[in-house]
């Protein structure tokens, strides 16, 4: 893969990413409004960037810098209740254990910012699993909702690495998935994506089967289908991720990330590209990142 189609395709991943979350916001009507989504998609690659890898207190602390600056963004009520307790002094690693009885989040908010760990680790799969899961539990704990955000990235991954002037195998993209997450919960969700692939399902049947709400393992797995079930087009496969409702910002972002990551910035409809906020500061970070990963220094 040339080193410009690689450019491309980090910048059409995040790019993409911003997209879905807005267009799912908006419900539909695409305005160039995201939300808390991508807000924390830019922490984590503005802390990958300034460490050149991974440093867990200065992601931390970029989130909460972040989410200070813009708090209307959407959040829910966990991750500024992580930032509160990490601003009082308990460590980025333990804080997001407290939440929930100490069992932590298995919420999407660890997946849905994710799509910068697939980037900068697309080629080596023991450091995309261990720097996904580690900026997880700044906020989500419980580990499903940590192996959400590792199969998301996976995912991305795999996409940047594909070709789309070759076509796409579905199938065999979510077999391999399949044997990369270790937690039975997602492959069950992942075959039974599979079976979706074969058929013409009604959103209902969808939604049964995969799910649309904020849980990681209801949300992770969707987005992936949706990608796959319109891999050939960007607008259709986030326009899909949407029409199913629910969590749809989020369900749209994470199937914008991946189908980004495969398609390549040209892909994403000019028309909203043109209302996208922030567009120039996403595509810089996507940029950076790209020039990272070309320097071999993290």
């Amino acid at each position: 893969m040339s080193g410009e189609m690689l450019r491309h395709k980090f910048v059409g991943c995040m790019v993409g990413c911003a997209v879905g979350d807005a267009l799912g916001a908006s419900f539909g009507v695409f305005h160039g409004r995201w939300t808390d989504d991508t807000h924390m998609m830019i922490g984590v690659a503005e802390s990958l960037i300034a460490n050149k890898g991974f440093n867990g207190e200065h992601m931390a602390q970029t989130f909460i810098k972040n989410y200070e600056l813009e708090p209307w963004r959407g959040y829910a009520s966990g991750p500024p209740q992580v930032f509160r307790w990490i601003k009082a002094g308990v460590p980025w690693s333990e804080a997001a254990k407290r939440l929930f009885d100490g069992m932590g989040s298995y919420g999407n908010g660890a997946a849905m910012r994710v799509a910068p760990v697939g980037l900068l680790y697309y080629d080596d799969f023991e450091k995309l699993r261990s720097v996904a899961s580690a900026q997880s539990i700044i906020t989500h704990a419980h580990e499903l909702g940590v192996e959400g955000a590792v199969l998301q990235a996976f995912a991305v991954a795999l996409a940047v690495r594909e070709n789309p002037s070759k076509g796409l195998n579905a199938h065999a993209f979510l077999e391999r998935l399949s044997t990369l997450t270790t937690s039975t919960v997602y492959k069950e969700k992942l075959e039974a994506a599979l079976s979706l692939l074969d058929e013409k399902p009604s959103r209902r049947k969808v939604v049964e089967k995969l799910g649309n709400s904020v849980e990681a393992y209801n949300s992770v797995p969707t987005a992936i289908y949706c990608f796959l079930r319109n891999h050939e087009s960007f607008k259709d496969a986030v326009e899909y991720a949407v029409s199913l409702g629910g969590d749809r910002d989020t369900i749209a972002a994470m199937t914008g990330a991946i189908s980004g990551a495969f398609h390549n910035v040209t892909a994403i409809p000019k028309s909203w590209l043109n209302k996208l906020e922030k567009r120039a500061h996403i595509e810089r970070l996507a940029e950076e990142l790209w020039r990272l990963k070309r320097q071999d220094c993290f």
